[in-house]
């Protein structure tokens, strides 16, 4: 189990930093007369101000994924949790994060909007991570680890013993961005947050959750930490609307779950259509709700489909992706449609096998 103290990587104005506080902080409860806060008293669904910890939505992220509710917090979208970690723990032209290389565009932009050094590690050609690399790469001023997982844009999962060994041995708060957990069968990590007091999960409501629109991200961590966000998130970061509809999503967790199970088996559908196809050189292994291809030119495909009306993600030009299109899984109407394309692009160039 992991001692590290977070309080000596938090950067110092945060630890003396006094929030704002809010009109809905100060006073919890009910009441008839609310004059406190400044608002238009004139009710049409959305003139007050939005429940600043979003318990009601938390109590139901609770429930779904067994944490305590002080063990969560929630951002708009995930990209708010990468900001506010890194503006928590690092000092603006000292500090530096790690990550690995590809992965996520967010942490880089995250990382320079706050003028934060970000030291990538190349993935190893077939997207797996060398962690002794990764440990290499952490310096005296290392503050935060992001590791995604599954991960964008290859689909591949870390291996969990080697990520718990890795978050136990260095000095630093090591976020796992589980966005896509729900279409991966190996656990989450967020059962190991009791154990490391340097461990943030995050995951999201904008995948097998349905609700992209919506900006929902999630950060599950021991208080502390939790506390630390709470401490520099902007007051009102999610509105009432969009709580509002994120509680009303787990009114149909059943029929996501079963939209999820689907998705899955559209993958290893669309995977087996995709052997057929000479130049598909590969199909990389995927725990995500997308498959990352290598054929023999990427742009030229990637323009053919957008002509066709099917728009897949051109990955071609980032490391080891030459030639490389991302693939998002669809219903299975979309995905005959995308099969049907391929065939008639691929039979026009006399190159599919059956």
């Amino acid at each position: 189990m992991n001692q590290i103290d977070i309080q000596n990587l938090v950067r110092q104005n945060v630890k003396k930093l006094k929030p704002y506080s809010s009109a809905r902080d100060e006073f919890k409860g009910s009441a008839d007369v609310f004059i406190d806060a400044n608002e238009n008293p004139y009710d049409n669904g959305y003139n007050r101000y939005p429940d600043p910890r979003q318990i009601k939505l938390k109590e139901k992220i609770s429930h779904w994924r067994n944490v305590p509710l002080e063990n969560i917090f929630v951002g708009n979208g995930s990209d708010e949790v990468i900001d506010l970690v890194i503006r928590a723990f690092c000092i603006p032209g000292v500090d530096n994060v790690v990550g690995f290389n590809p992965s996520y565009g967010m942490y880089d932009v995250s990382a320079g909007i706050n003028d934060v050094e970000l030291i990538k590690v190349d993935l190893k050609p077939d997207f797996t991570l060398d962690f002794e690399a990764l440990k290499r790469a952490i310096t005296s001023h290392t503050k935060v680890v992001f590791l995604c997982s599954p991960n964008n844009p290859s689909g591949n999962e870390l291996p969990y013993s080697e990520v718990i060994n890795f978050i136990e041995g260095v000095n630093a708060i090591v976020v796992i961005d589980e966005a896509y957990i729900d279409f991966a069968d190996q656990k989450s990590m967020i059962t190991k947050i009791n154990d490391h007091p340097n461990l943030i999960v995050m995951q999201t409501l904008s995948k097998a959750m349905g609700s992209a629109a919506l900006r929902i991200g999630m950060g599950f961590a021991q208080q502390p930490l939790i506390n630390i966000l709470n401490k520099i998130k902007p007051p009102y970061n999610i509105s009432s609307a969009a709580q509002a509809e994120a509680i009303k999503i787990f009114e149909n967790i059943d029929q996501l779950t079963t939209q999820t199970q689907k998705i899955k088996s559209e993958r290893e559908r669309l995977k087996m259509e995709l052997t057929r196809y000479k130049q598909v050189s590969e199909i990389f292994p995927s725990a995500a709700n997308f498959i990352l291809i290598r054929v023999d030119d990427a742009n030229k495909l990637y323009n053919f489909l957008t002509s066709e009306g099917i728009i897949v993600r051109n990955r071609h030009g980032q490391k080891h992706c030459d030639n490389c299109l991302r693939i998002t899984v669809g219903t299975p109407d979309e995905n005959d449609l995308l099969i049907y394309k391929l065939d008639e692009y691929y039979y026009a160039e006399n190159i599919v096998s059956r």
